[in-house]
């Protein structure tokens, strides 16, 4: 009779197994709905795949169903944190190929109320990304700064989180008596406040360790995966198209615009630079509130025809949104609705370079990387 033997492999034999770990399909401070698909040694991540689409809502399809007026509340809705930015490339595009001029004083209100906007999304994630480390109170701090900003936001458009404020040819309605001086207080306030930050969250050793050192993204990365934004900024990739191709009014705001680069490209530098684009965008703010006072009374849109149509061509349109380089490529056939209208939104780039900067960190590390990279999981799935 012949005896068969199996020997089963355990301890230390089985540490060099590689193992298939998913994350998700959700982020891990559930902002939206992601999955990574991560290879495992030990600890240690060998393979990283971001697996997006679980939010696809077919924005891009529907833009074709749905006439130029409409086509803004769906584009307003992918970054939730950005709509006011979201609604300013359709408009822009739409504008463009009219050969449209918009009111000085829409202009103005425009950029005014899009760096309000960039301020309400920085502030969320300066106060969810330290909770994602285990640091509760900064996100209270930031609800409360956010809270005066949608306040003066809320009254001039009507809503909170999707503003639904710009039309093509201007803006919904003129400013409410008393607005900007209230805008100003509130600008002033959330200024006021905003060194917690500095000193809570950056003066705080523990998240200074979980940050610095860790997911350090390269330059030549930046470039090759189109990131944009303050991620790339953190790099040391010194473009923002507000200052390298102008747009609304911040040509006249050069002497206030600060773009901010840090060289490490680390998490820290990433958190680093989202703060001090708040603090600018504060400045910024209160730039635009000086020049709305100078001007005279006005028109704040354009008298536009009951069907709108687009001429007959395509425009390529792009802003820098809070989370980085939006694009907006719009084709017409002459007729009320866009042939077609391709979004190119920032986080999507974004998310797609955790492939090559996860390999070889620590699962430990793996959520300060993934916070750091300030993405909105609508903006990628569209």
């Amino acid at each position: 009779m012949t005896q068969t033997e199996t020997t089963v492999g355990i301890g230390g034999a089985a540490e060099s197994t590689d193992m298939v770990l998913n994350i998700g399909p959700q982020h891990p401070s559930t902002h939206g709905v992601l999955r990574l698909r991560l290879v495992l040694d030990g600890e240690r991540i060998e393979r990283a795949e971001p697996v997006v689409g679980y939010m696809h809502r077919g924005a891009e399809k529907l833009f074709e169903a749905r006439d130029y007026r409409q086509i803004i509340v769906l584009a307003n809705r992918h970054d939730w944190l950005s709509a006011f930015s979201n609604e300013l490339g359709v408009v822009i595009g739409v504008e463009r190929m009219l050969g449209m001029e918009v009111p000085e004083r829409a202009v103005w209100t425009r950029t005014l109320l899009a760096e309000l906007n960039r301020v309400l999304n920085h502030l969320m994630f300066l106060g969810s990304y330290p909770l994602e480390l285990g640091g509760i109170t900064p996100v209270f701090h930031s609800f409360r700064e956010r809270e005066e900003l949608q306040n003066v936001m809320e009254e001039v458009s009507g809503g909170r989180m999707h503003y639904m404020f710009n039309r093509v040819g201007g803006l919904k309605d003129d400013l409410p008596a008393g607005w900007r001086d209230r805008a100003r207080q509130a600008v002033a306030a959330v200024r006021s406040r905003m060194d917690t930050f500095d000193k809570l969250v950056l003066g705080n050793e523990i998240f200074r360790g979980r940050t610095r050192g860790v997911g350090v993204l390269s330059p030549e990365l930046v470039h090759a995966y189109g990131v944009s934004g303050p991620i790339a900024r953190a790099s040391g990739v010194d473009f923002d198209l507000r200052r390298d191709e102008p747009y609304l009014g911040y040509a006249e705001l050069a002497d206030v615009l600060k773009v901010v680069t840090r060289q490490e490209g680390d998490c820290l530098a990433r958190f680093e630079v989202l703060l001090d684009q708040t603090h600018n965008s504060l400045e910024l703010a209160d730039a635009c509130l000086d020049r709305l006072a100078e001007l005279p009374a006005g028109p704040v849109n354009q008298r536009l025809p009951k069907v709108l149509k687009a001429p007959e061509g395509a425009s390529y349109t792009w802003t820098e949104n809070p989370l980085g380089l939006n694009g907006y490529y719009l084709v017409s056939k002459g007729e009320k609705t866009p042939y077609r209208l391709k979004l190119r939104s920032a986080s999507f780039n974004n998310i797609q370079a955790l492939t090559e900067l996860l390999p070889g960190t620590l699962v430990a590390d793996m959520v300060a990387i993934l916070g750091s990279f300030f993405f909105v999981v609508g903006d990628i799935d569209k």
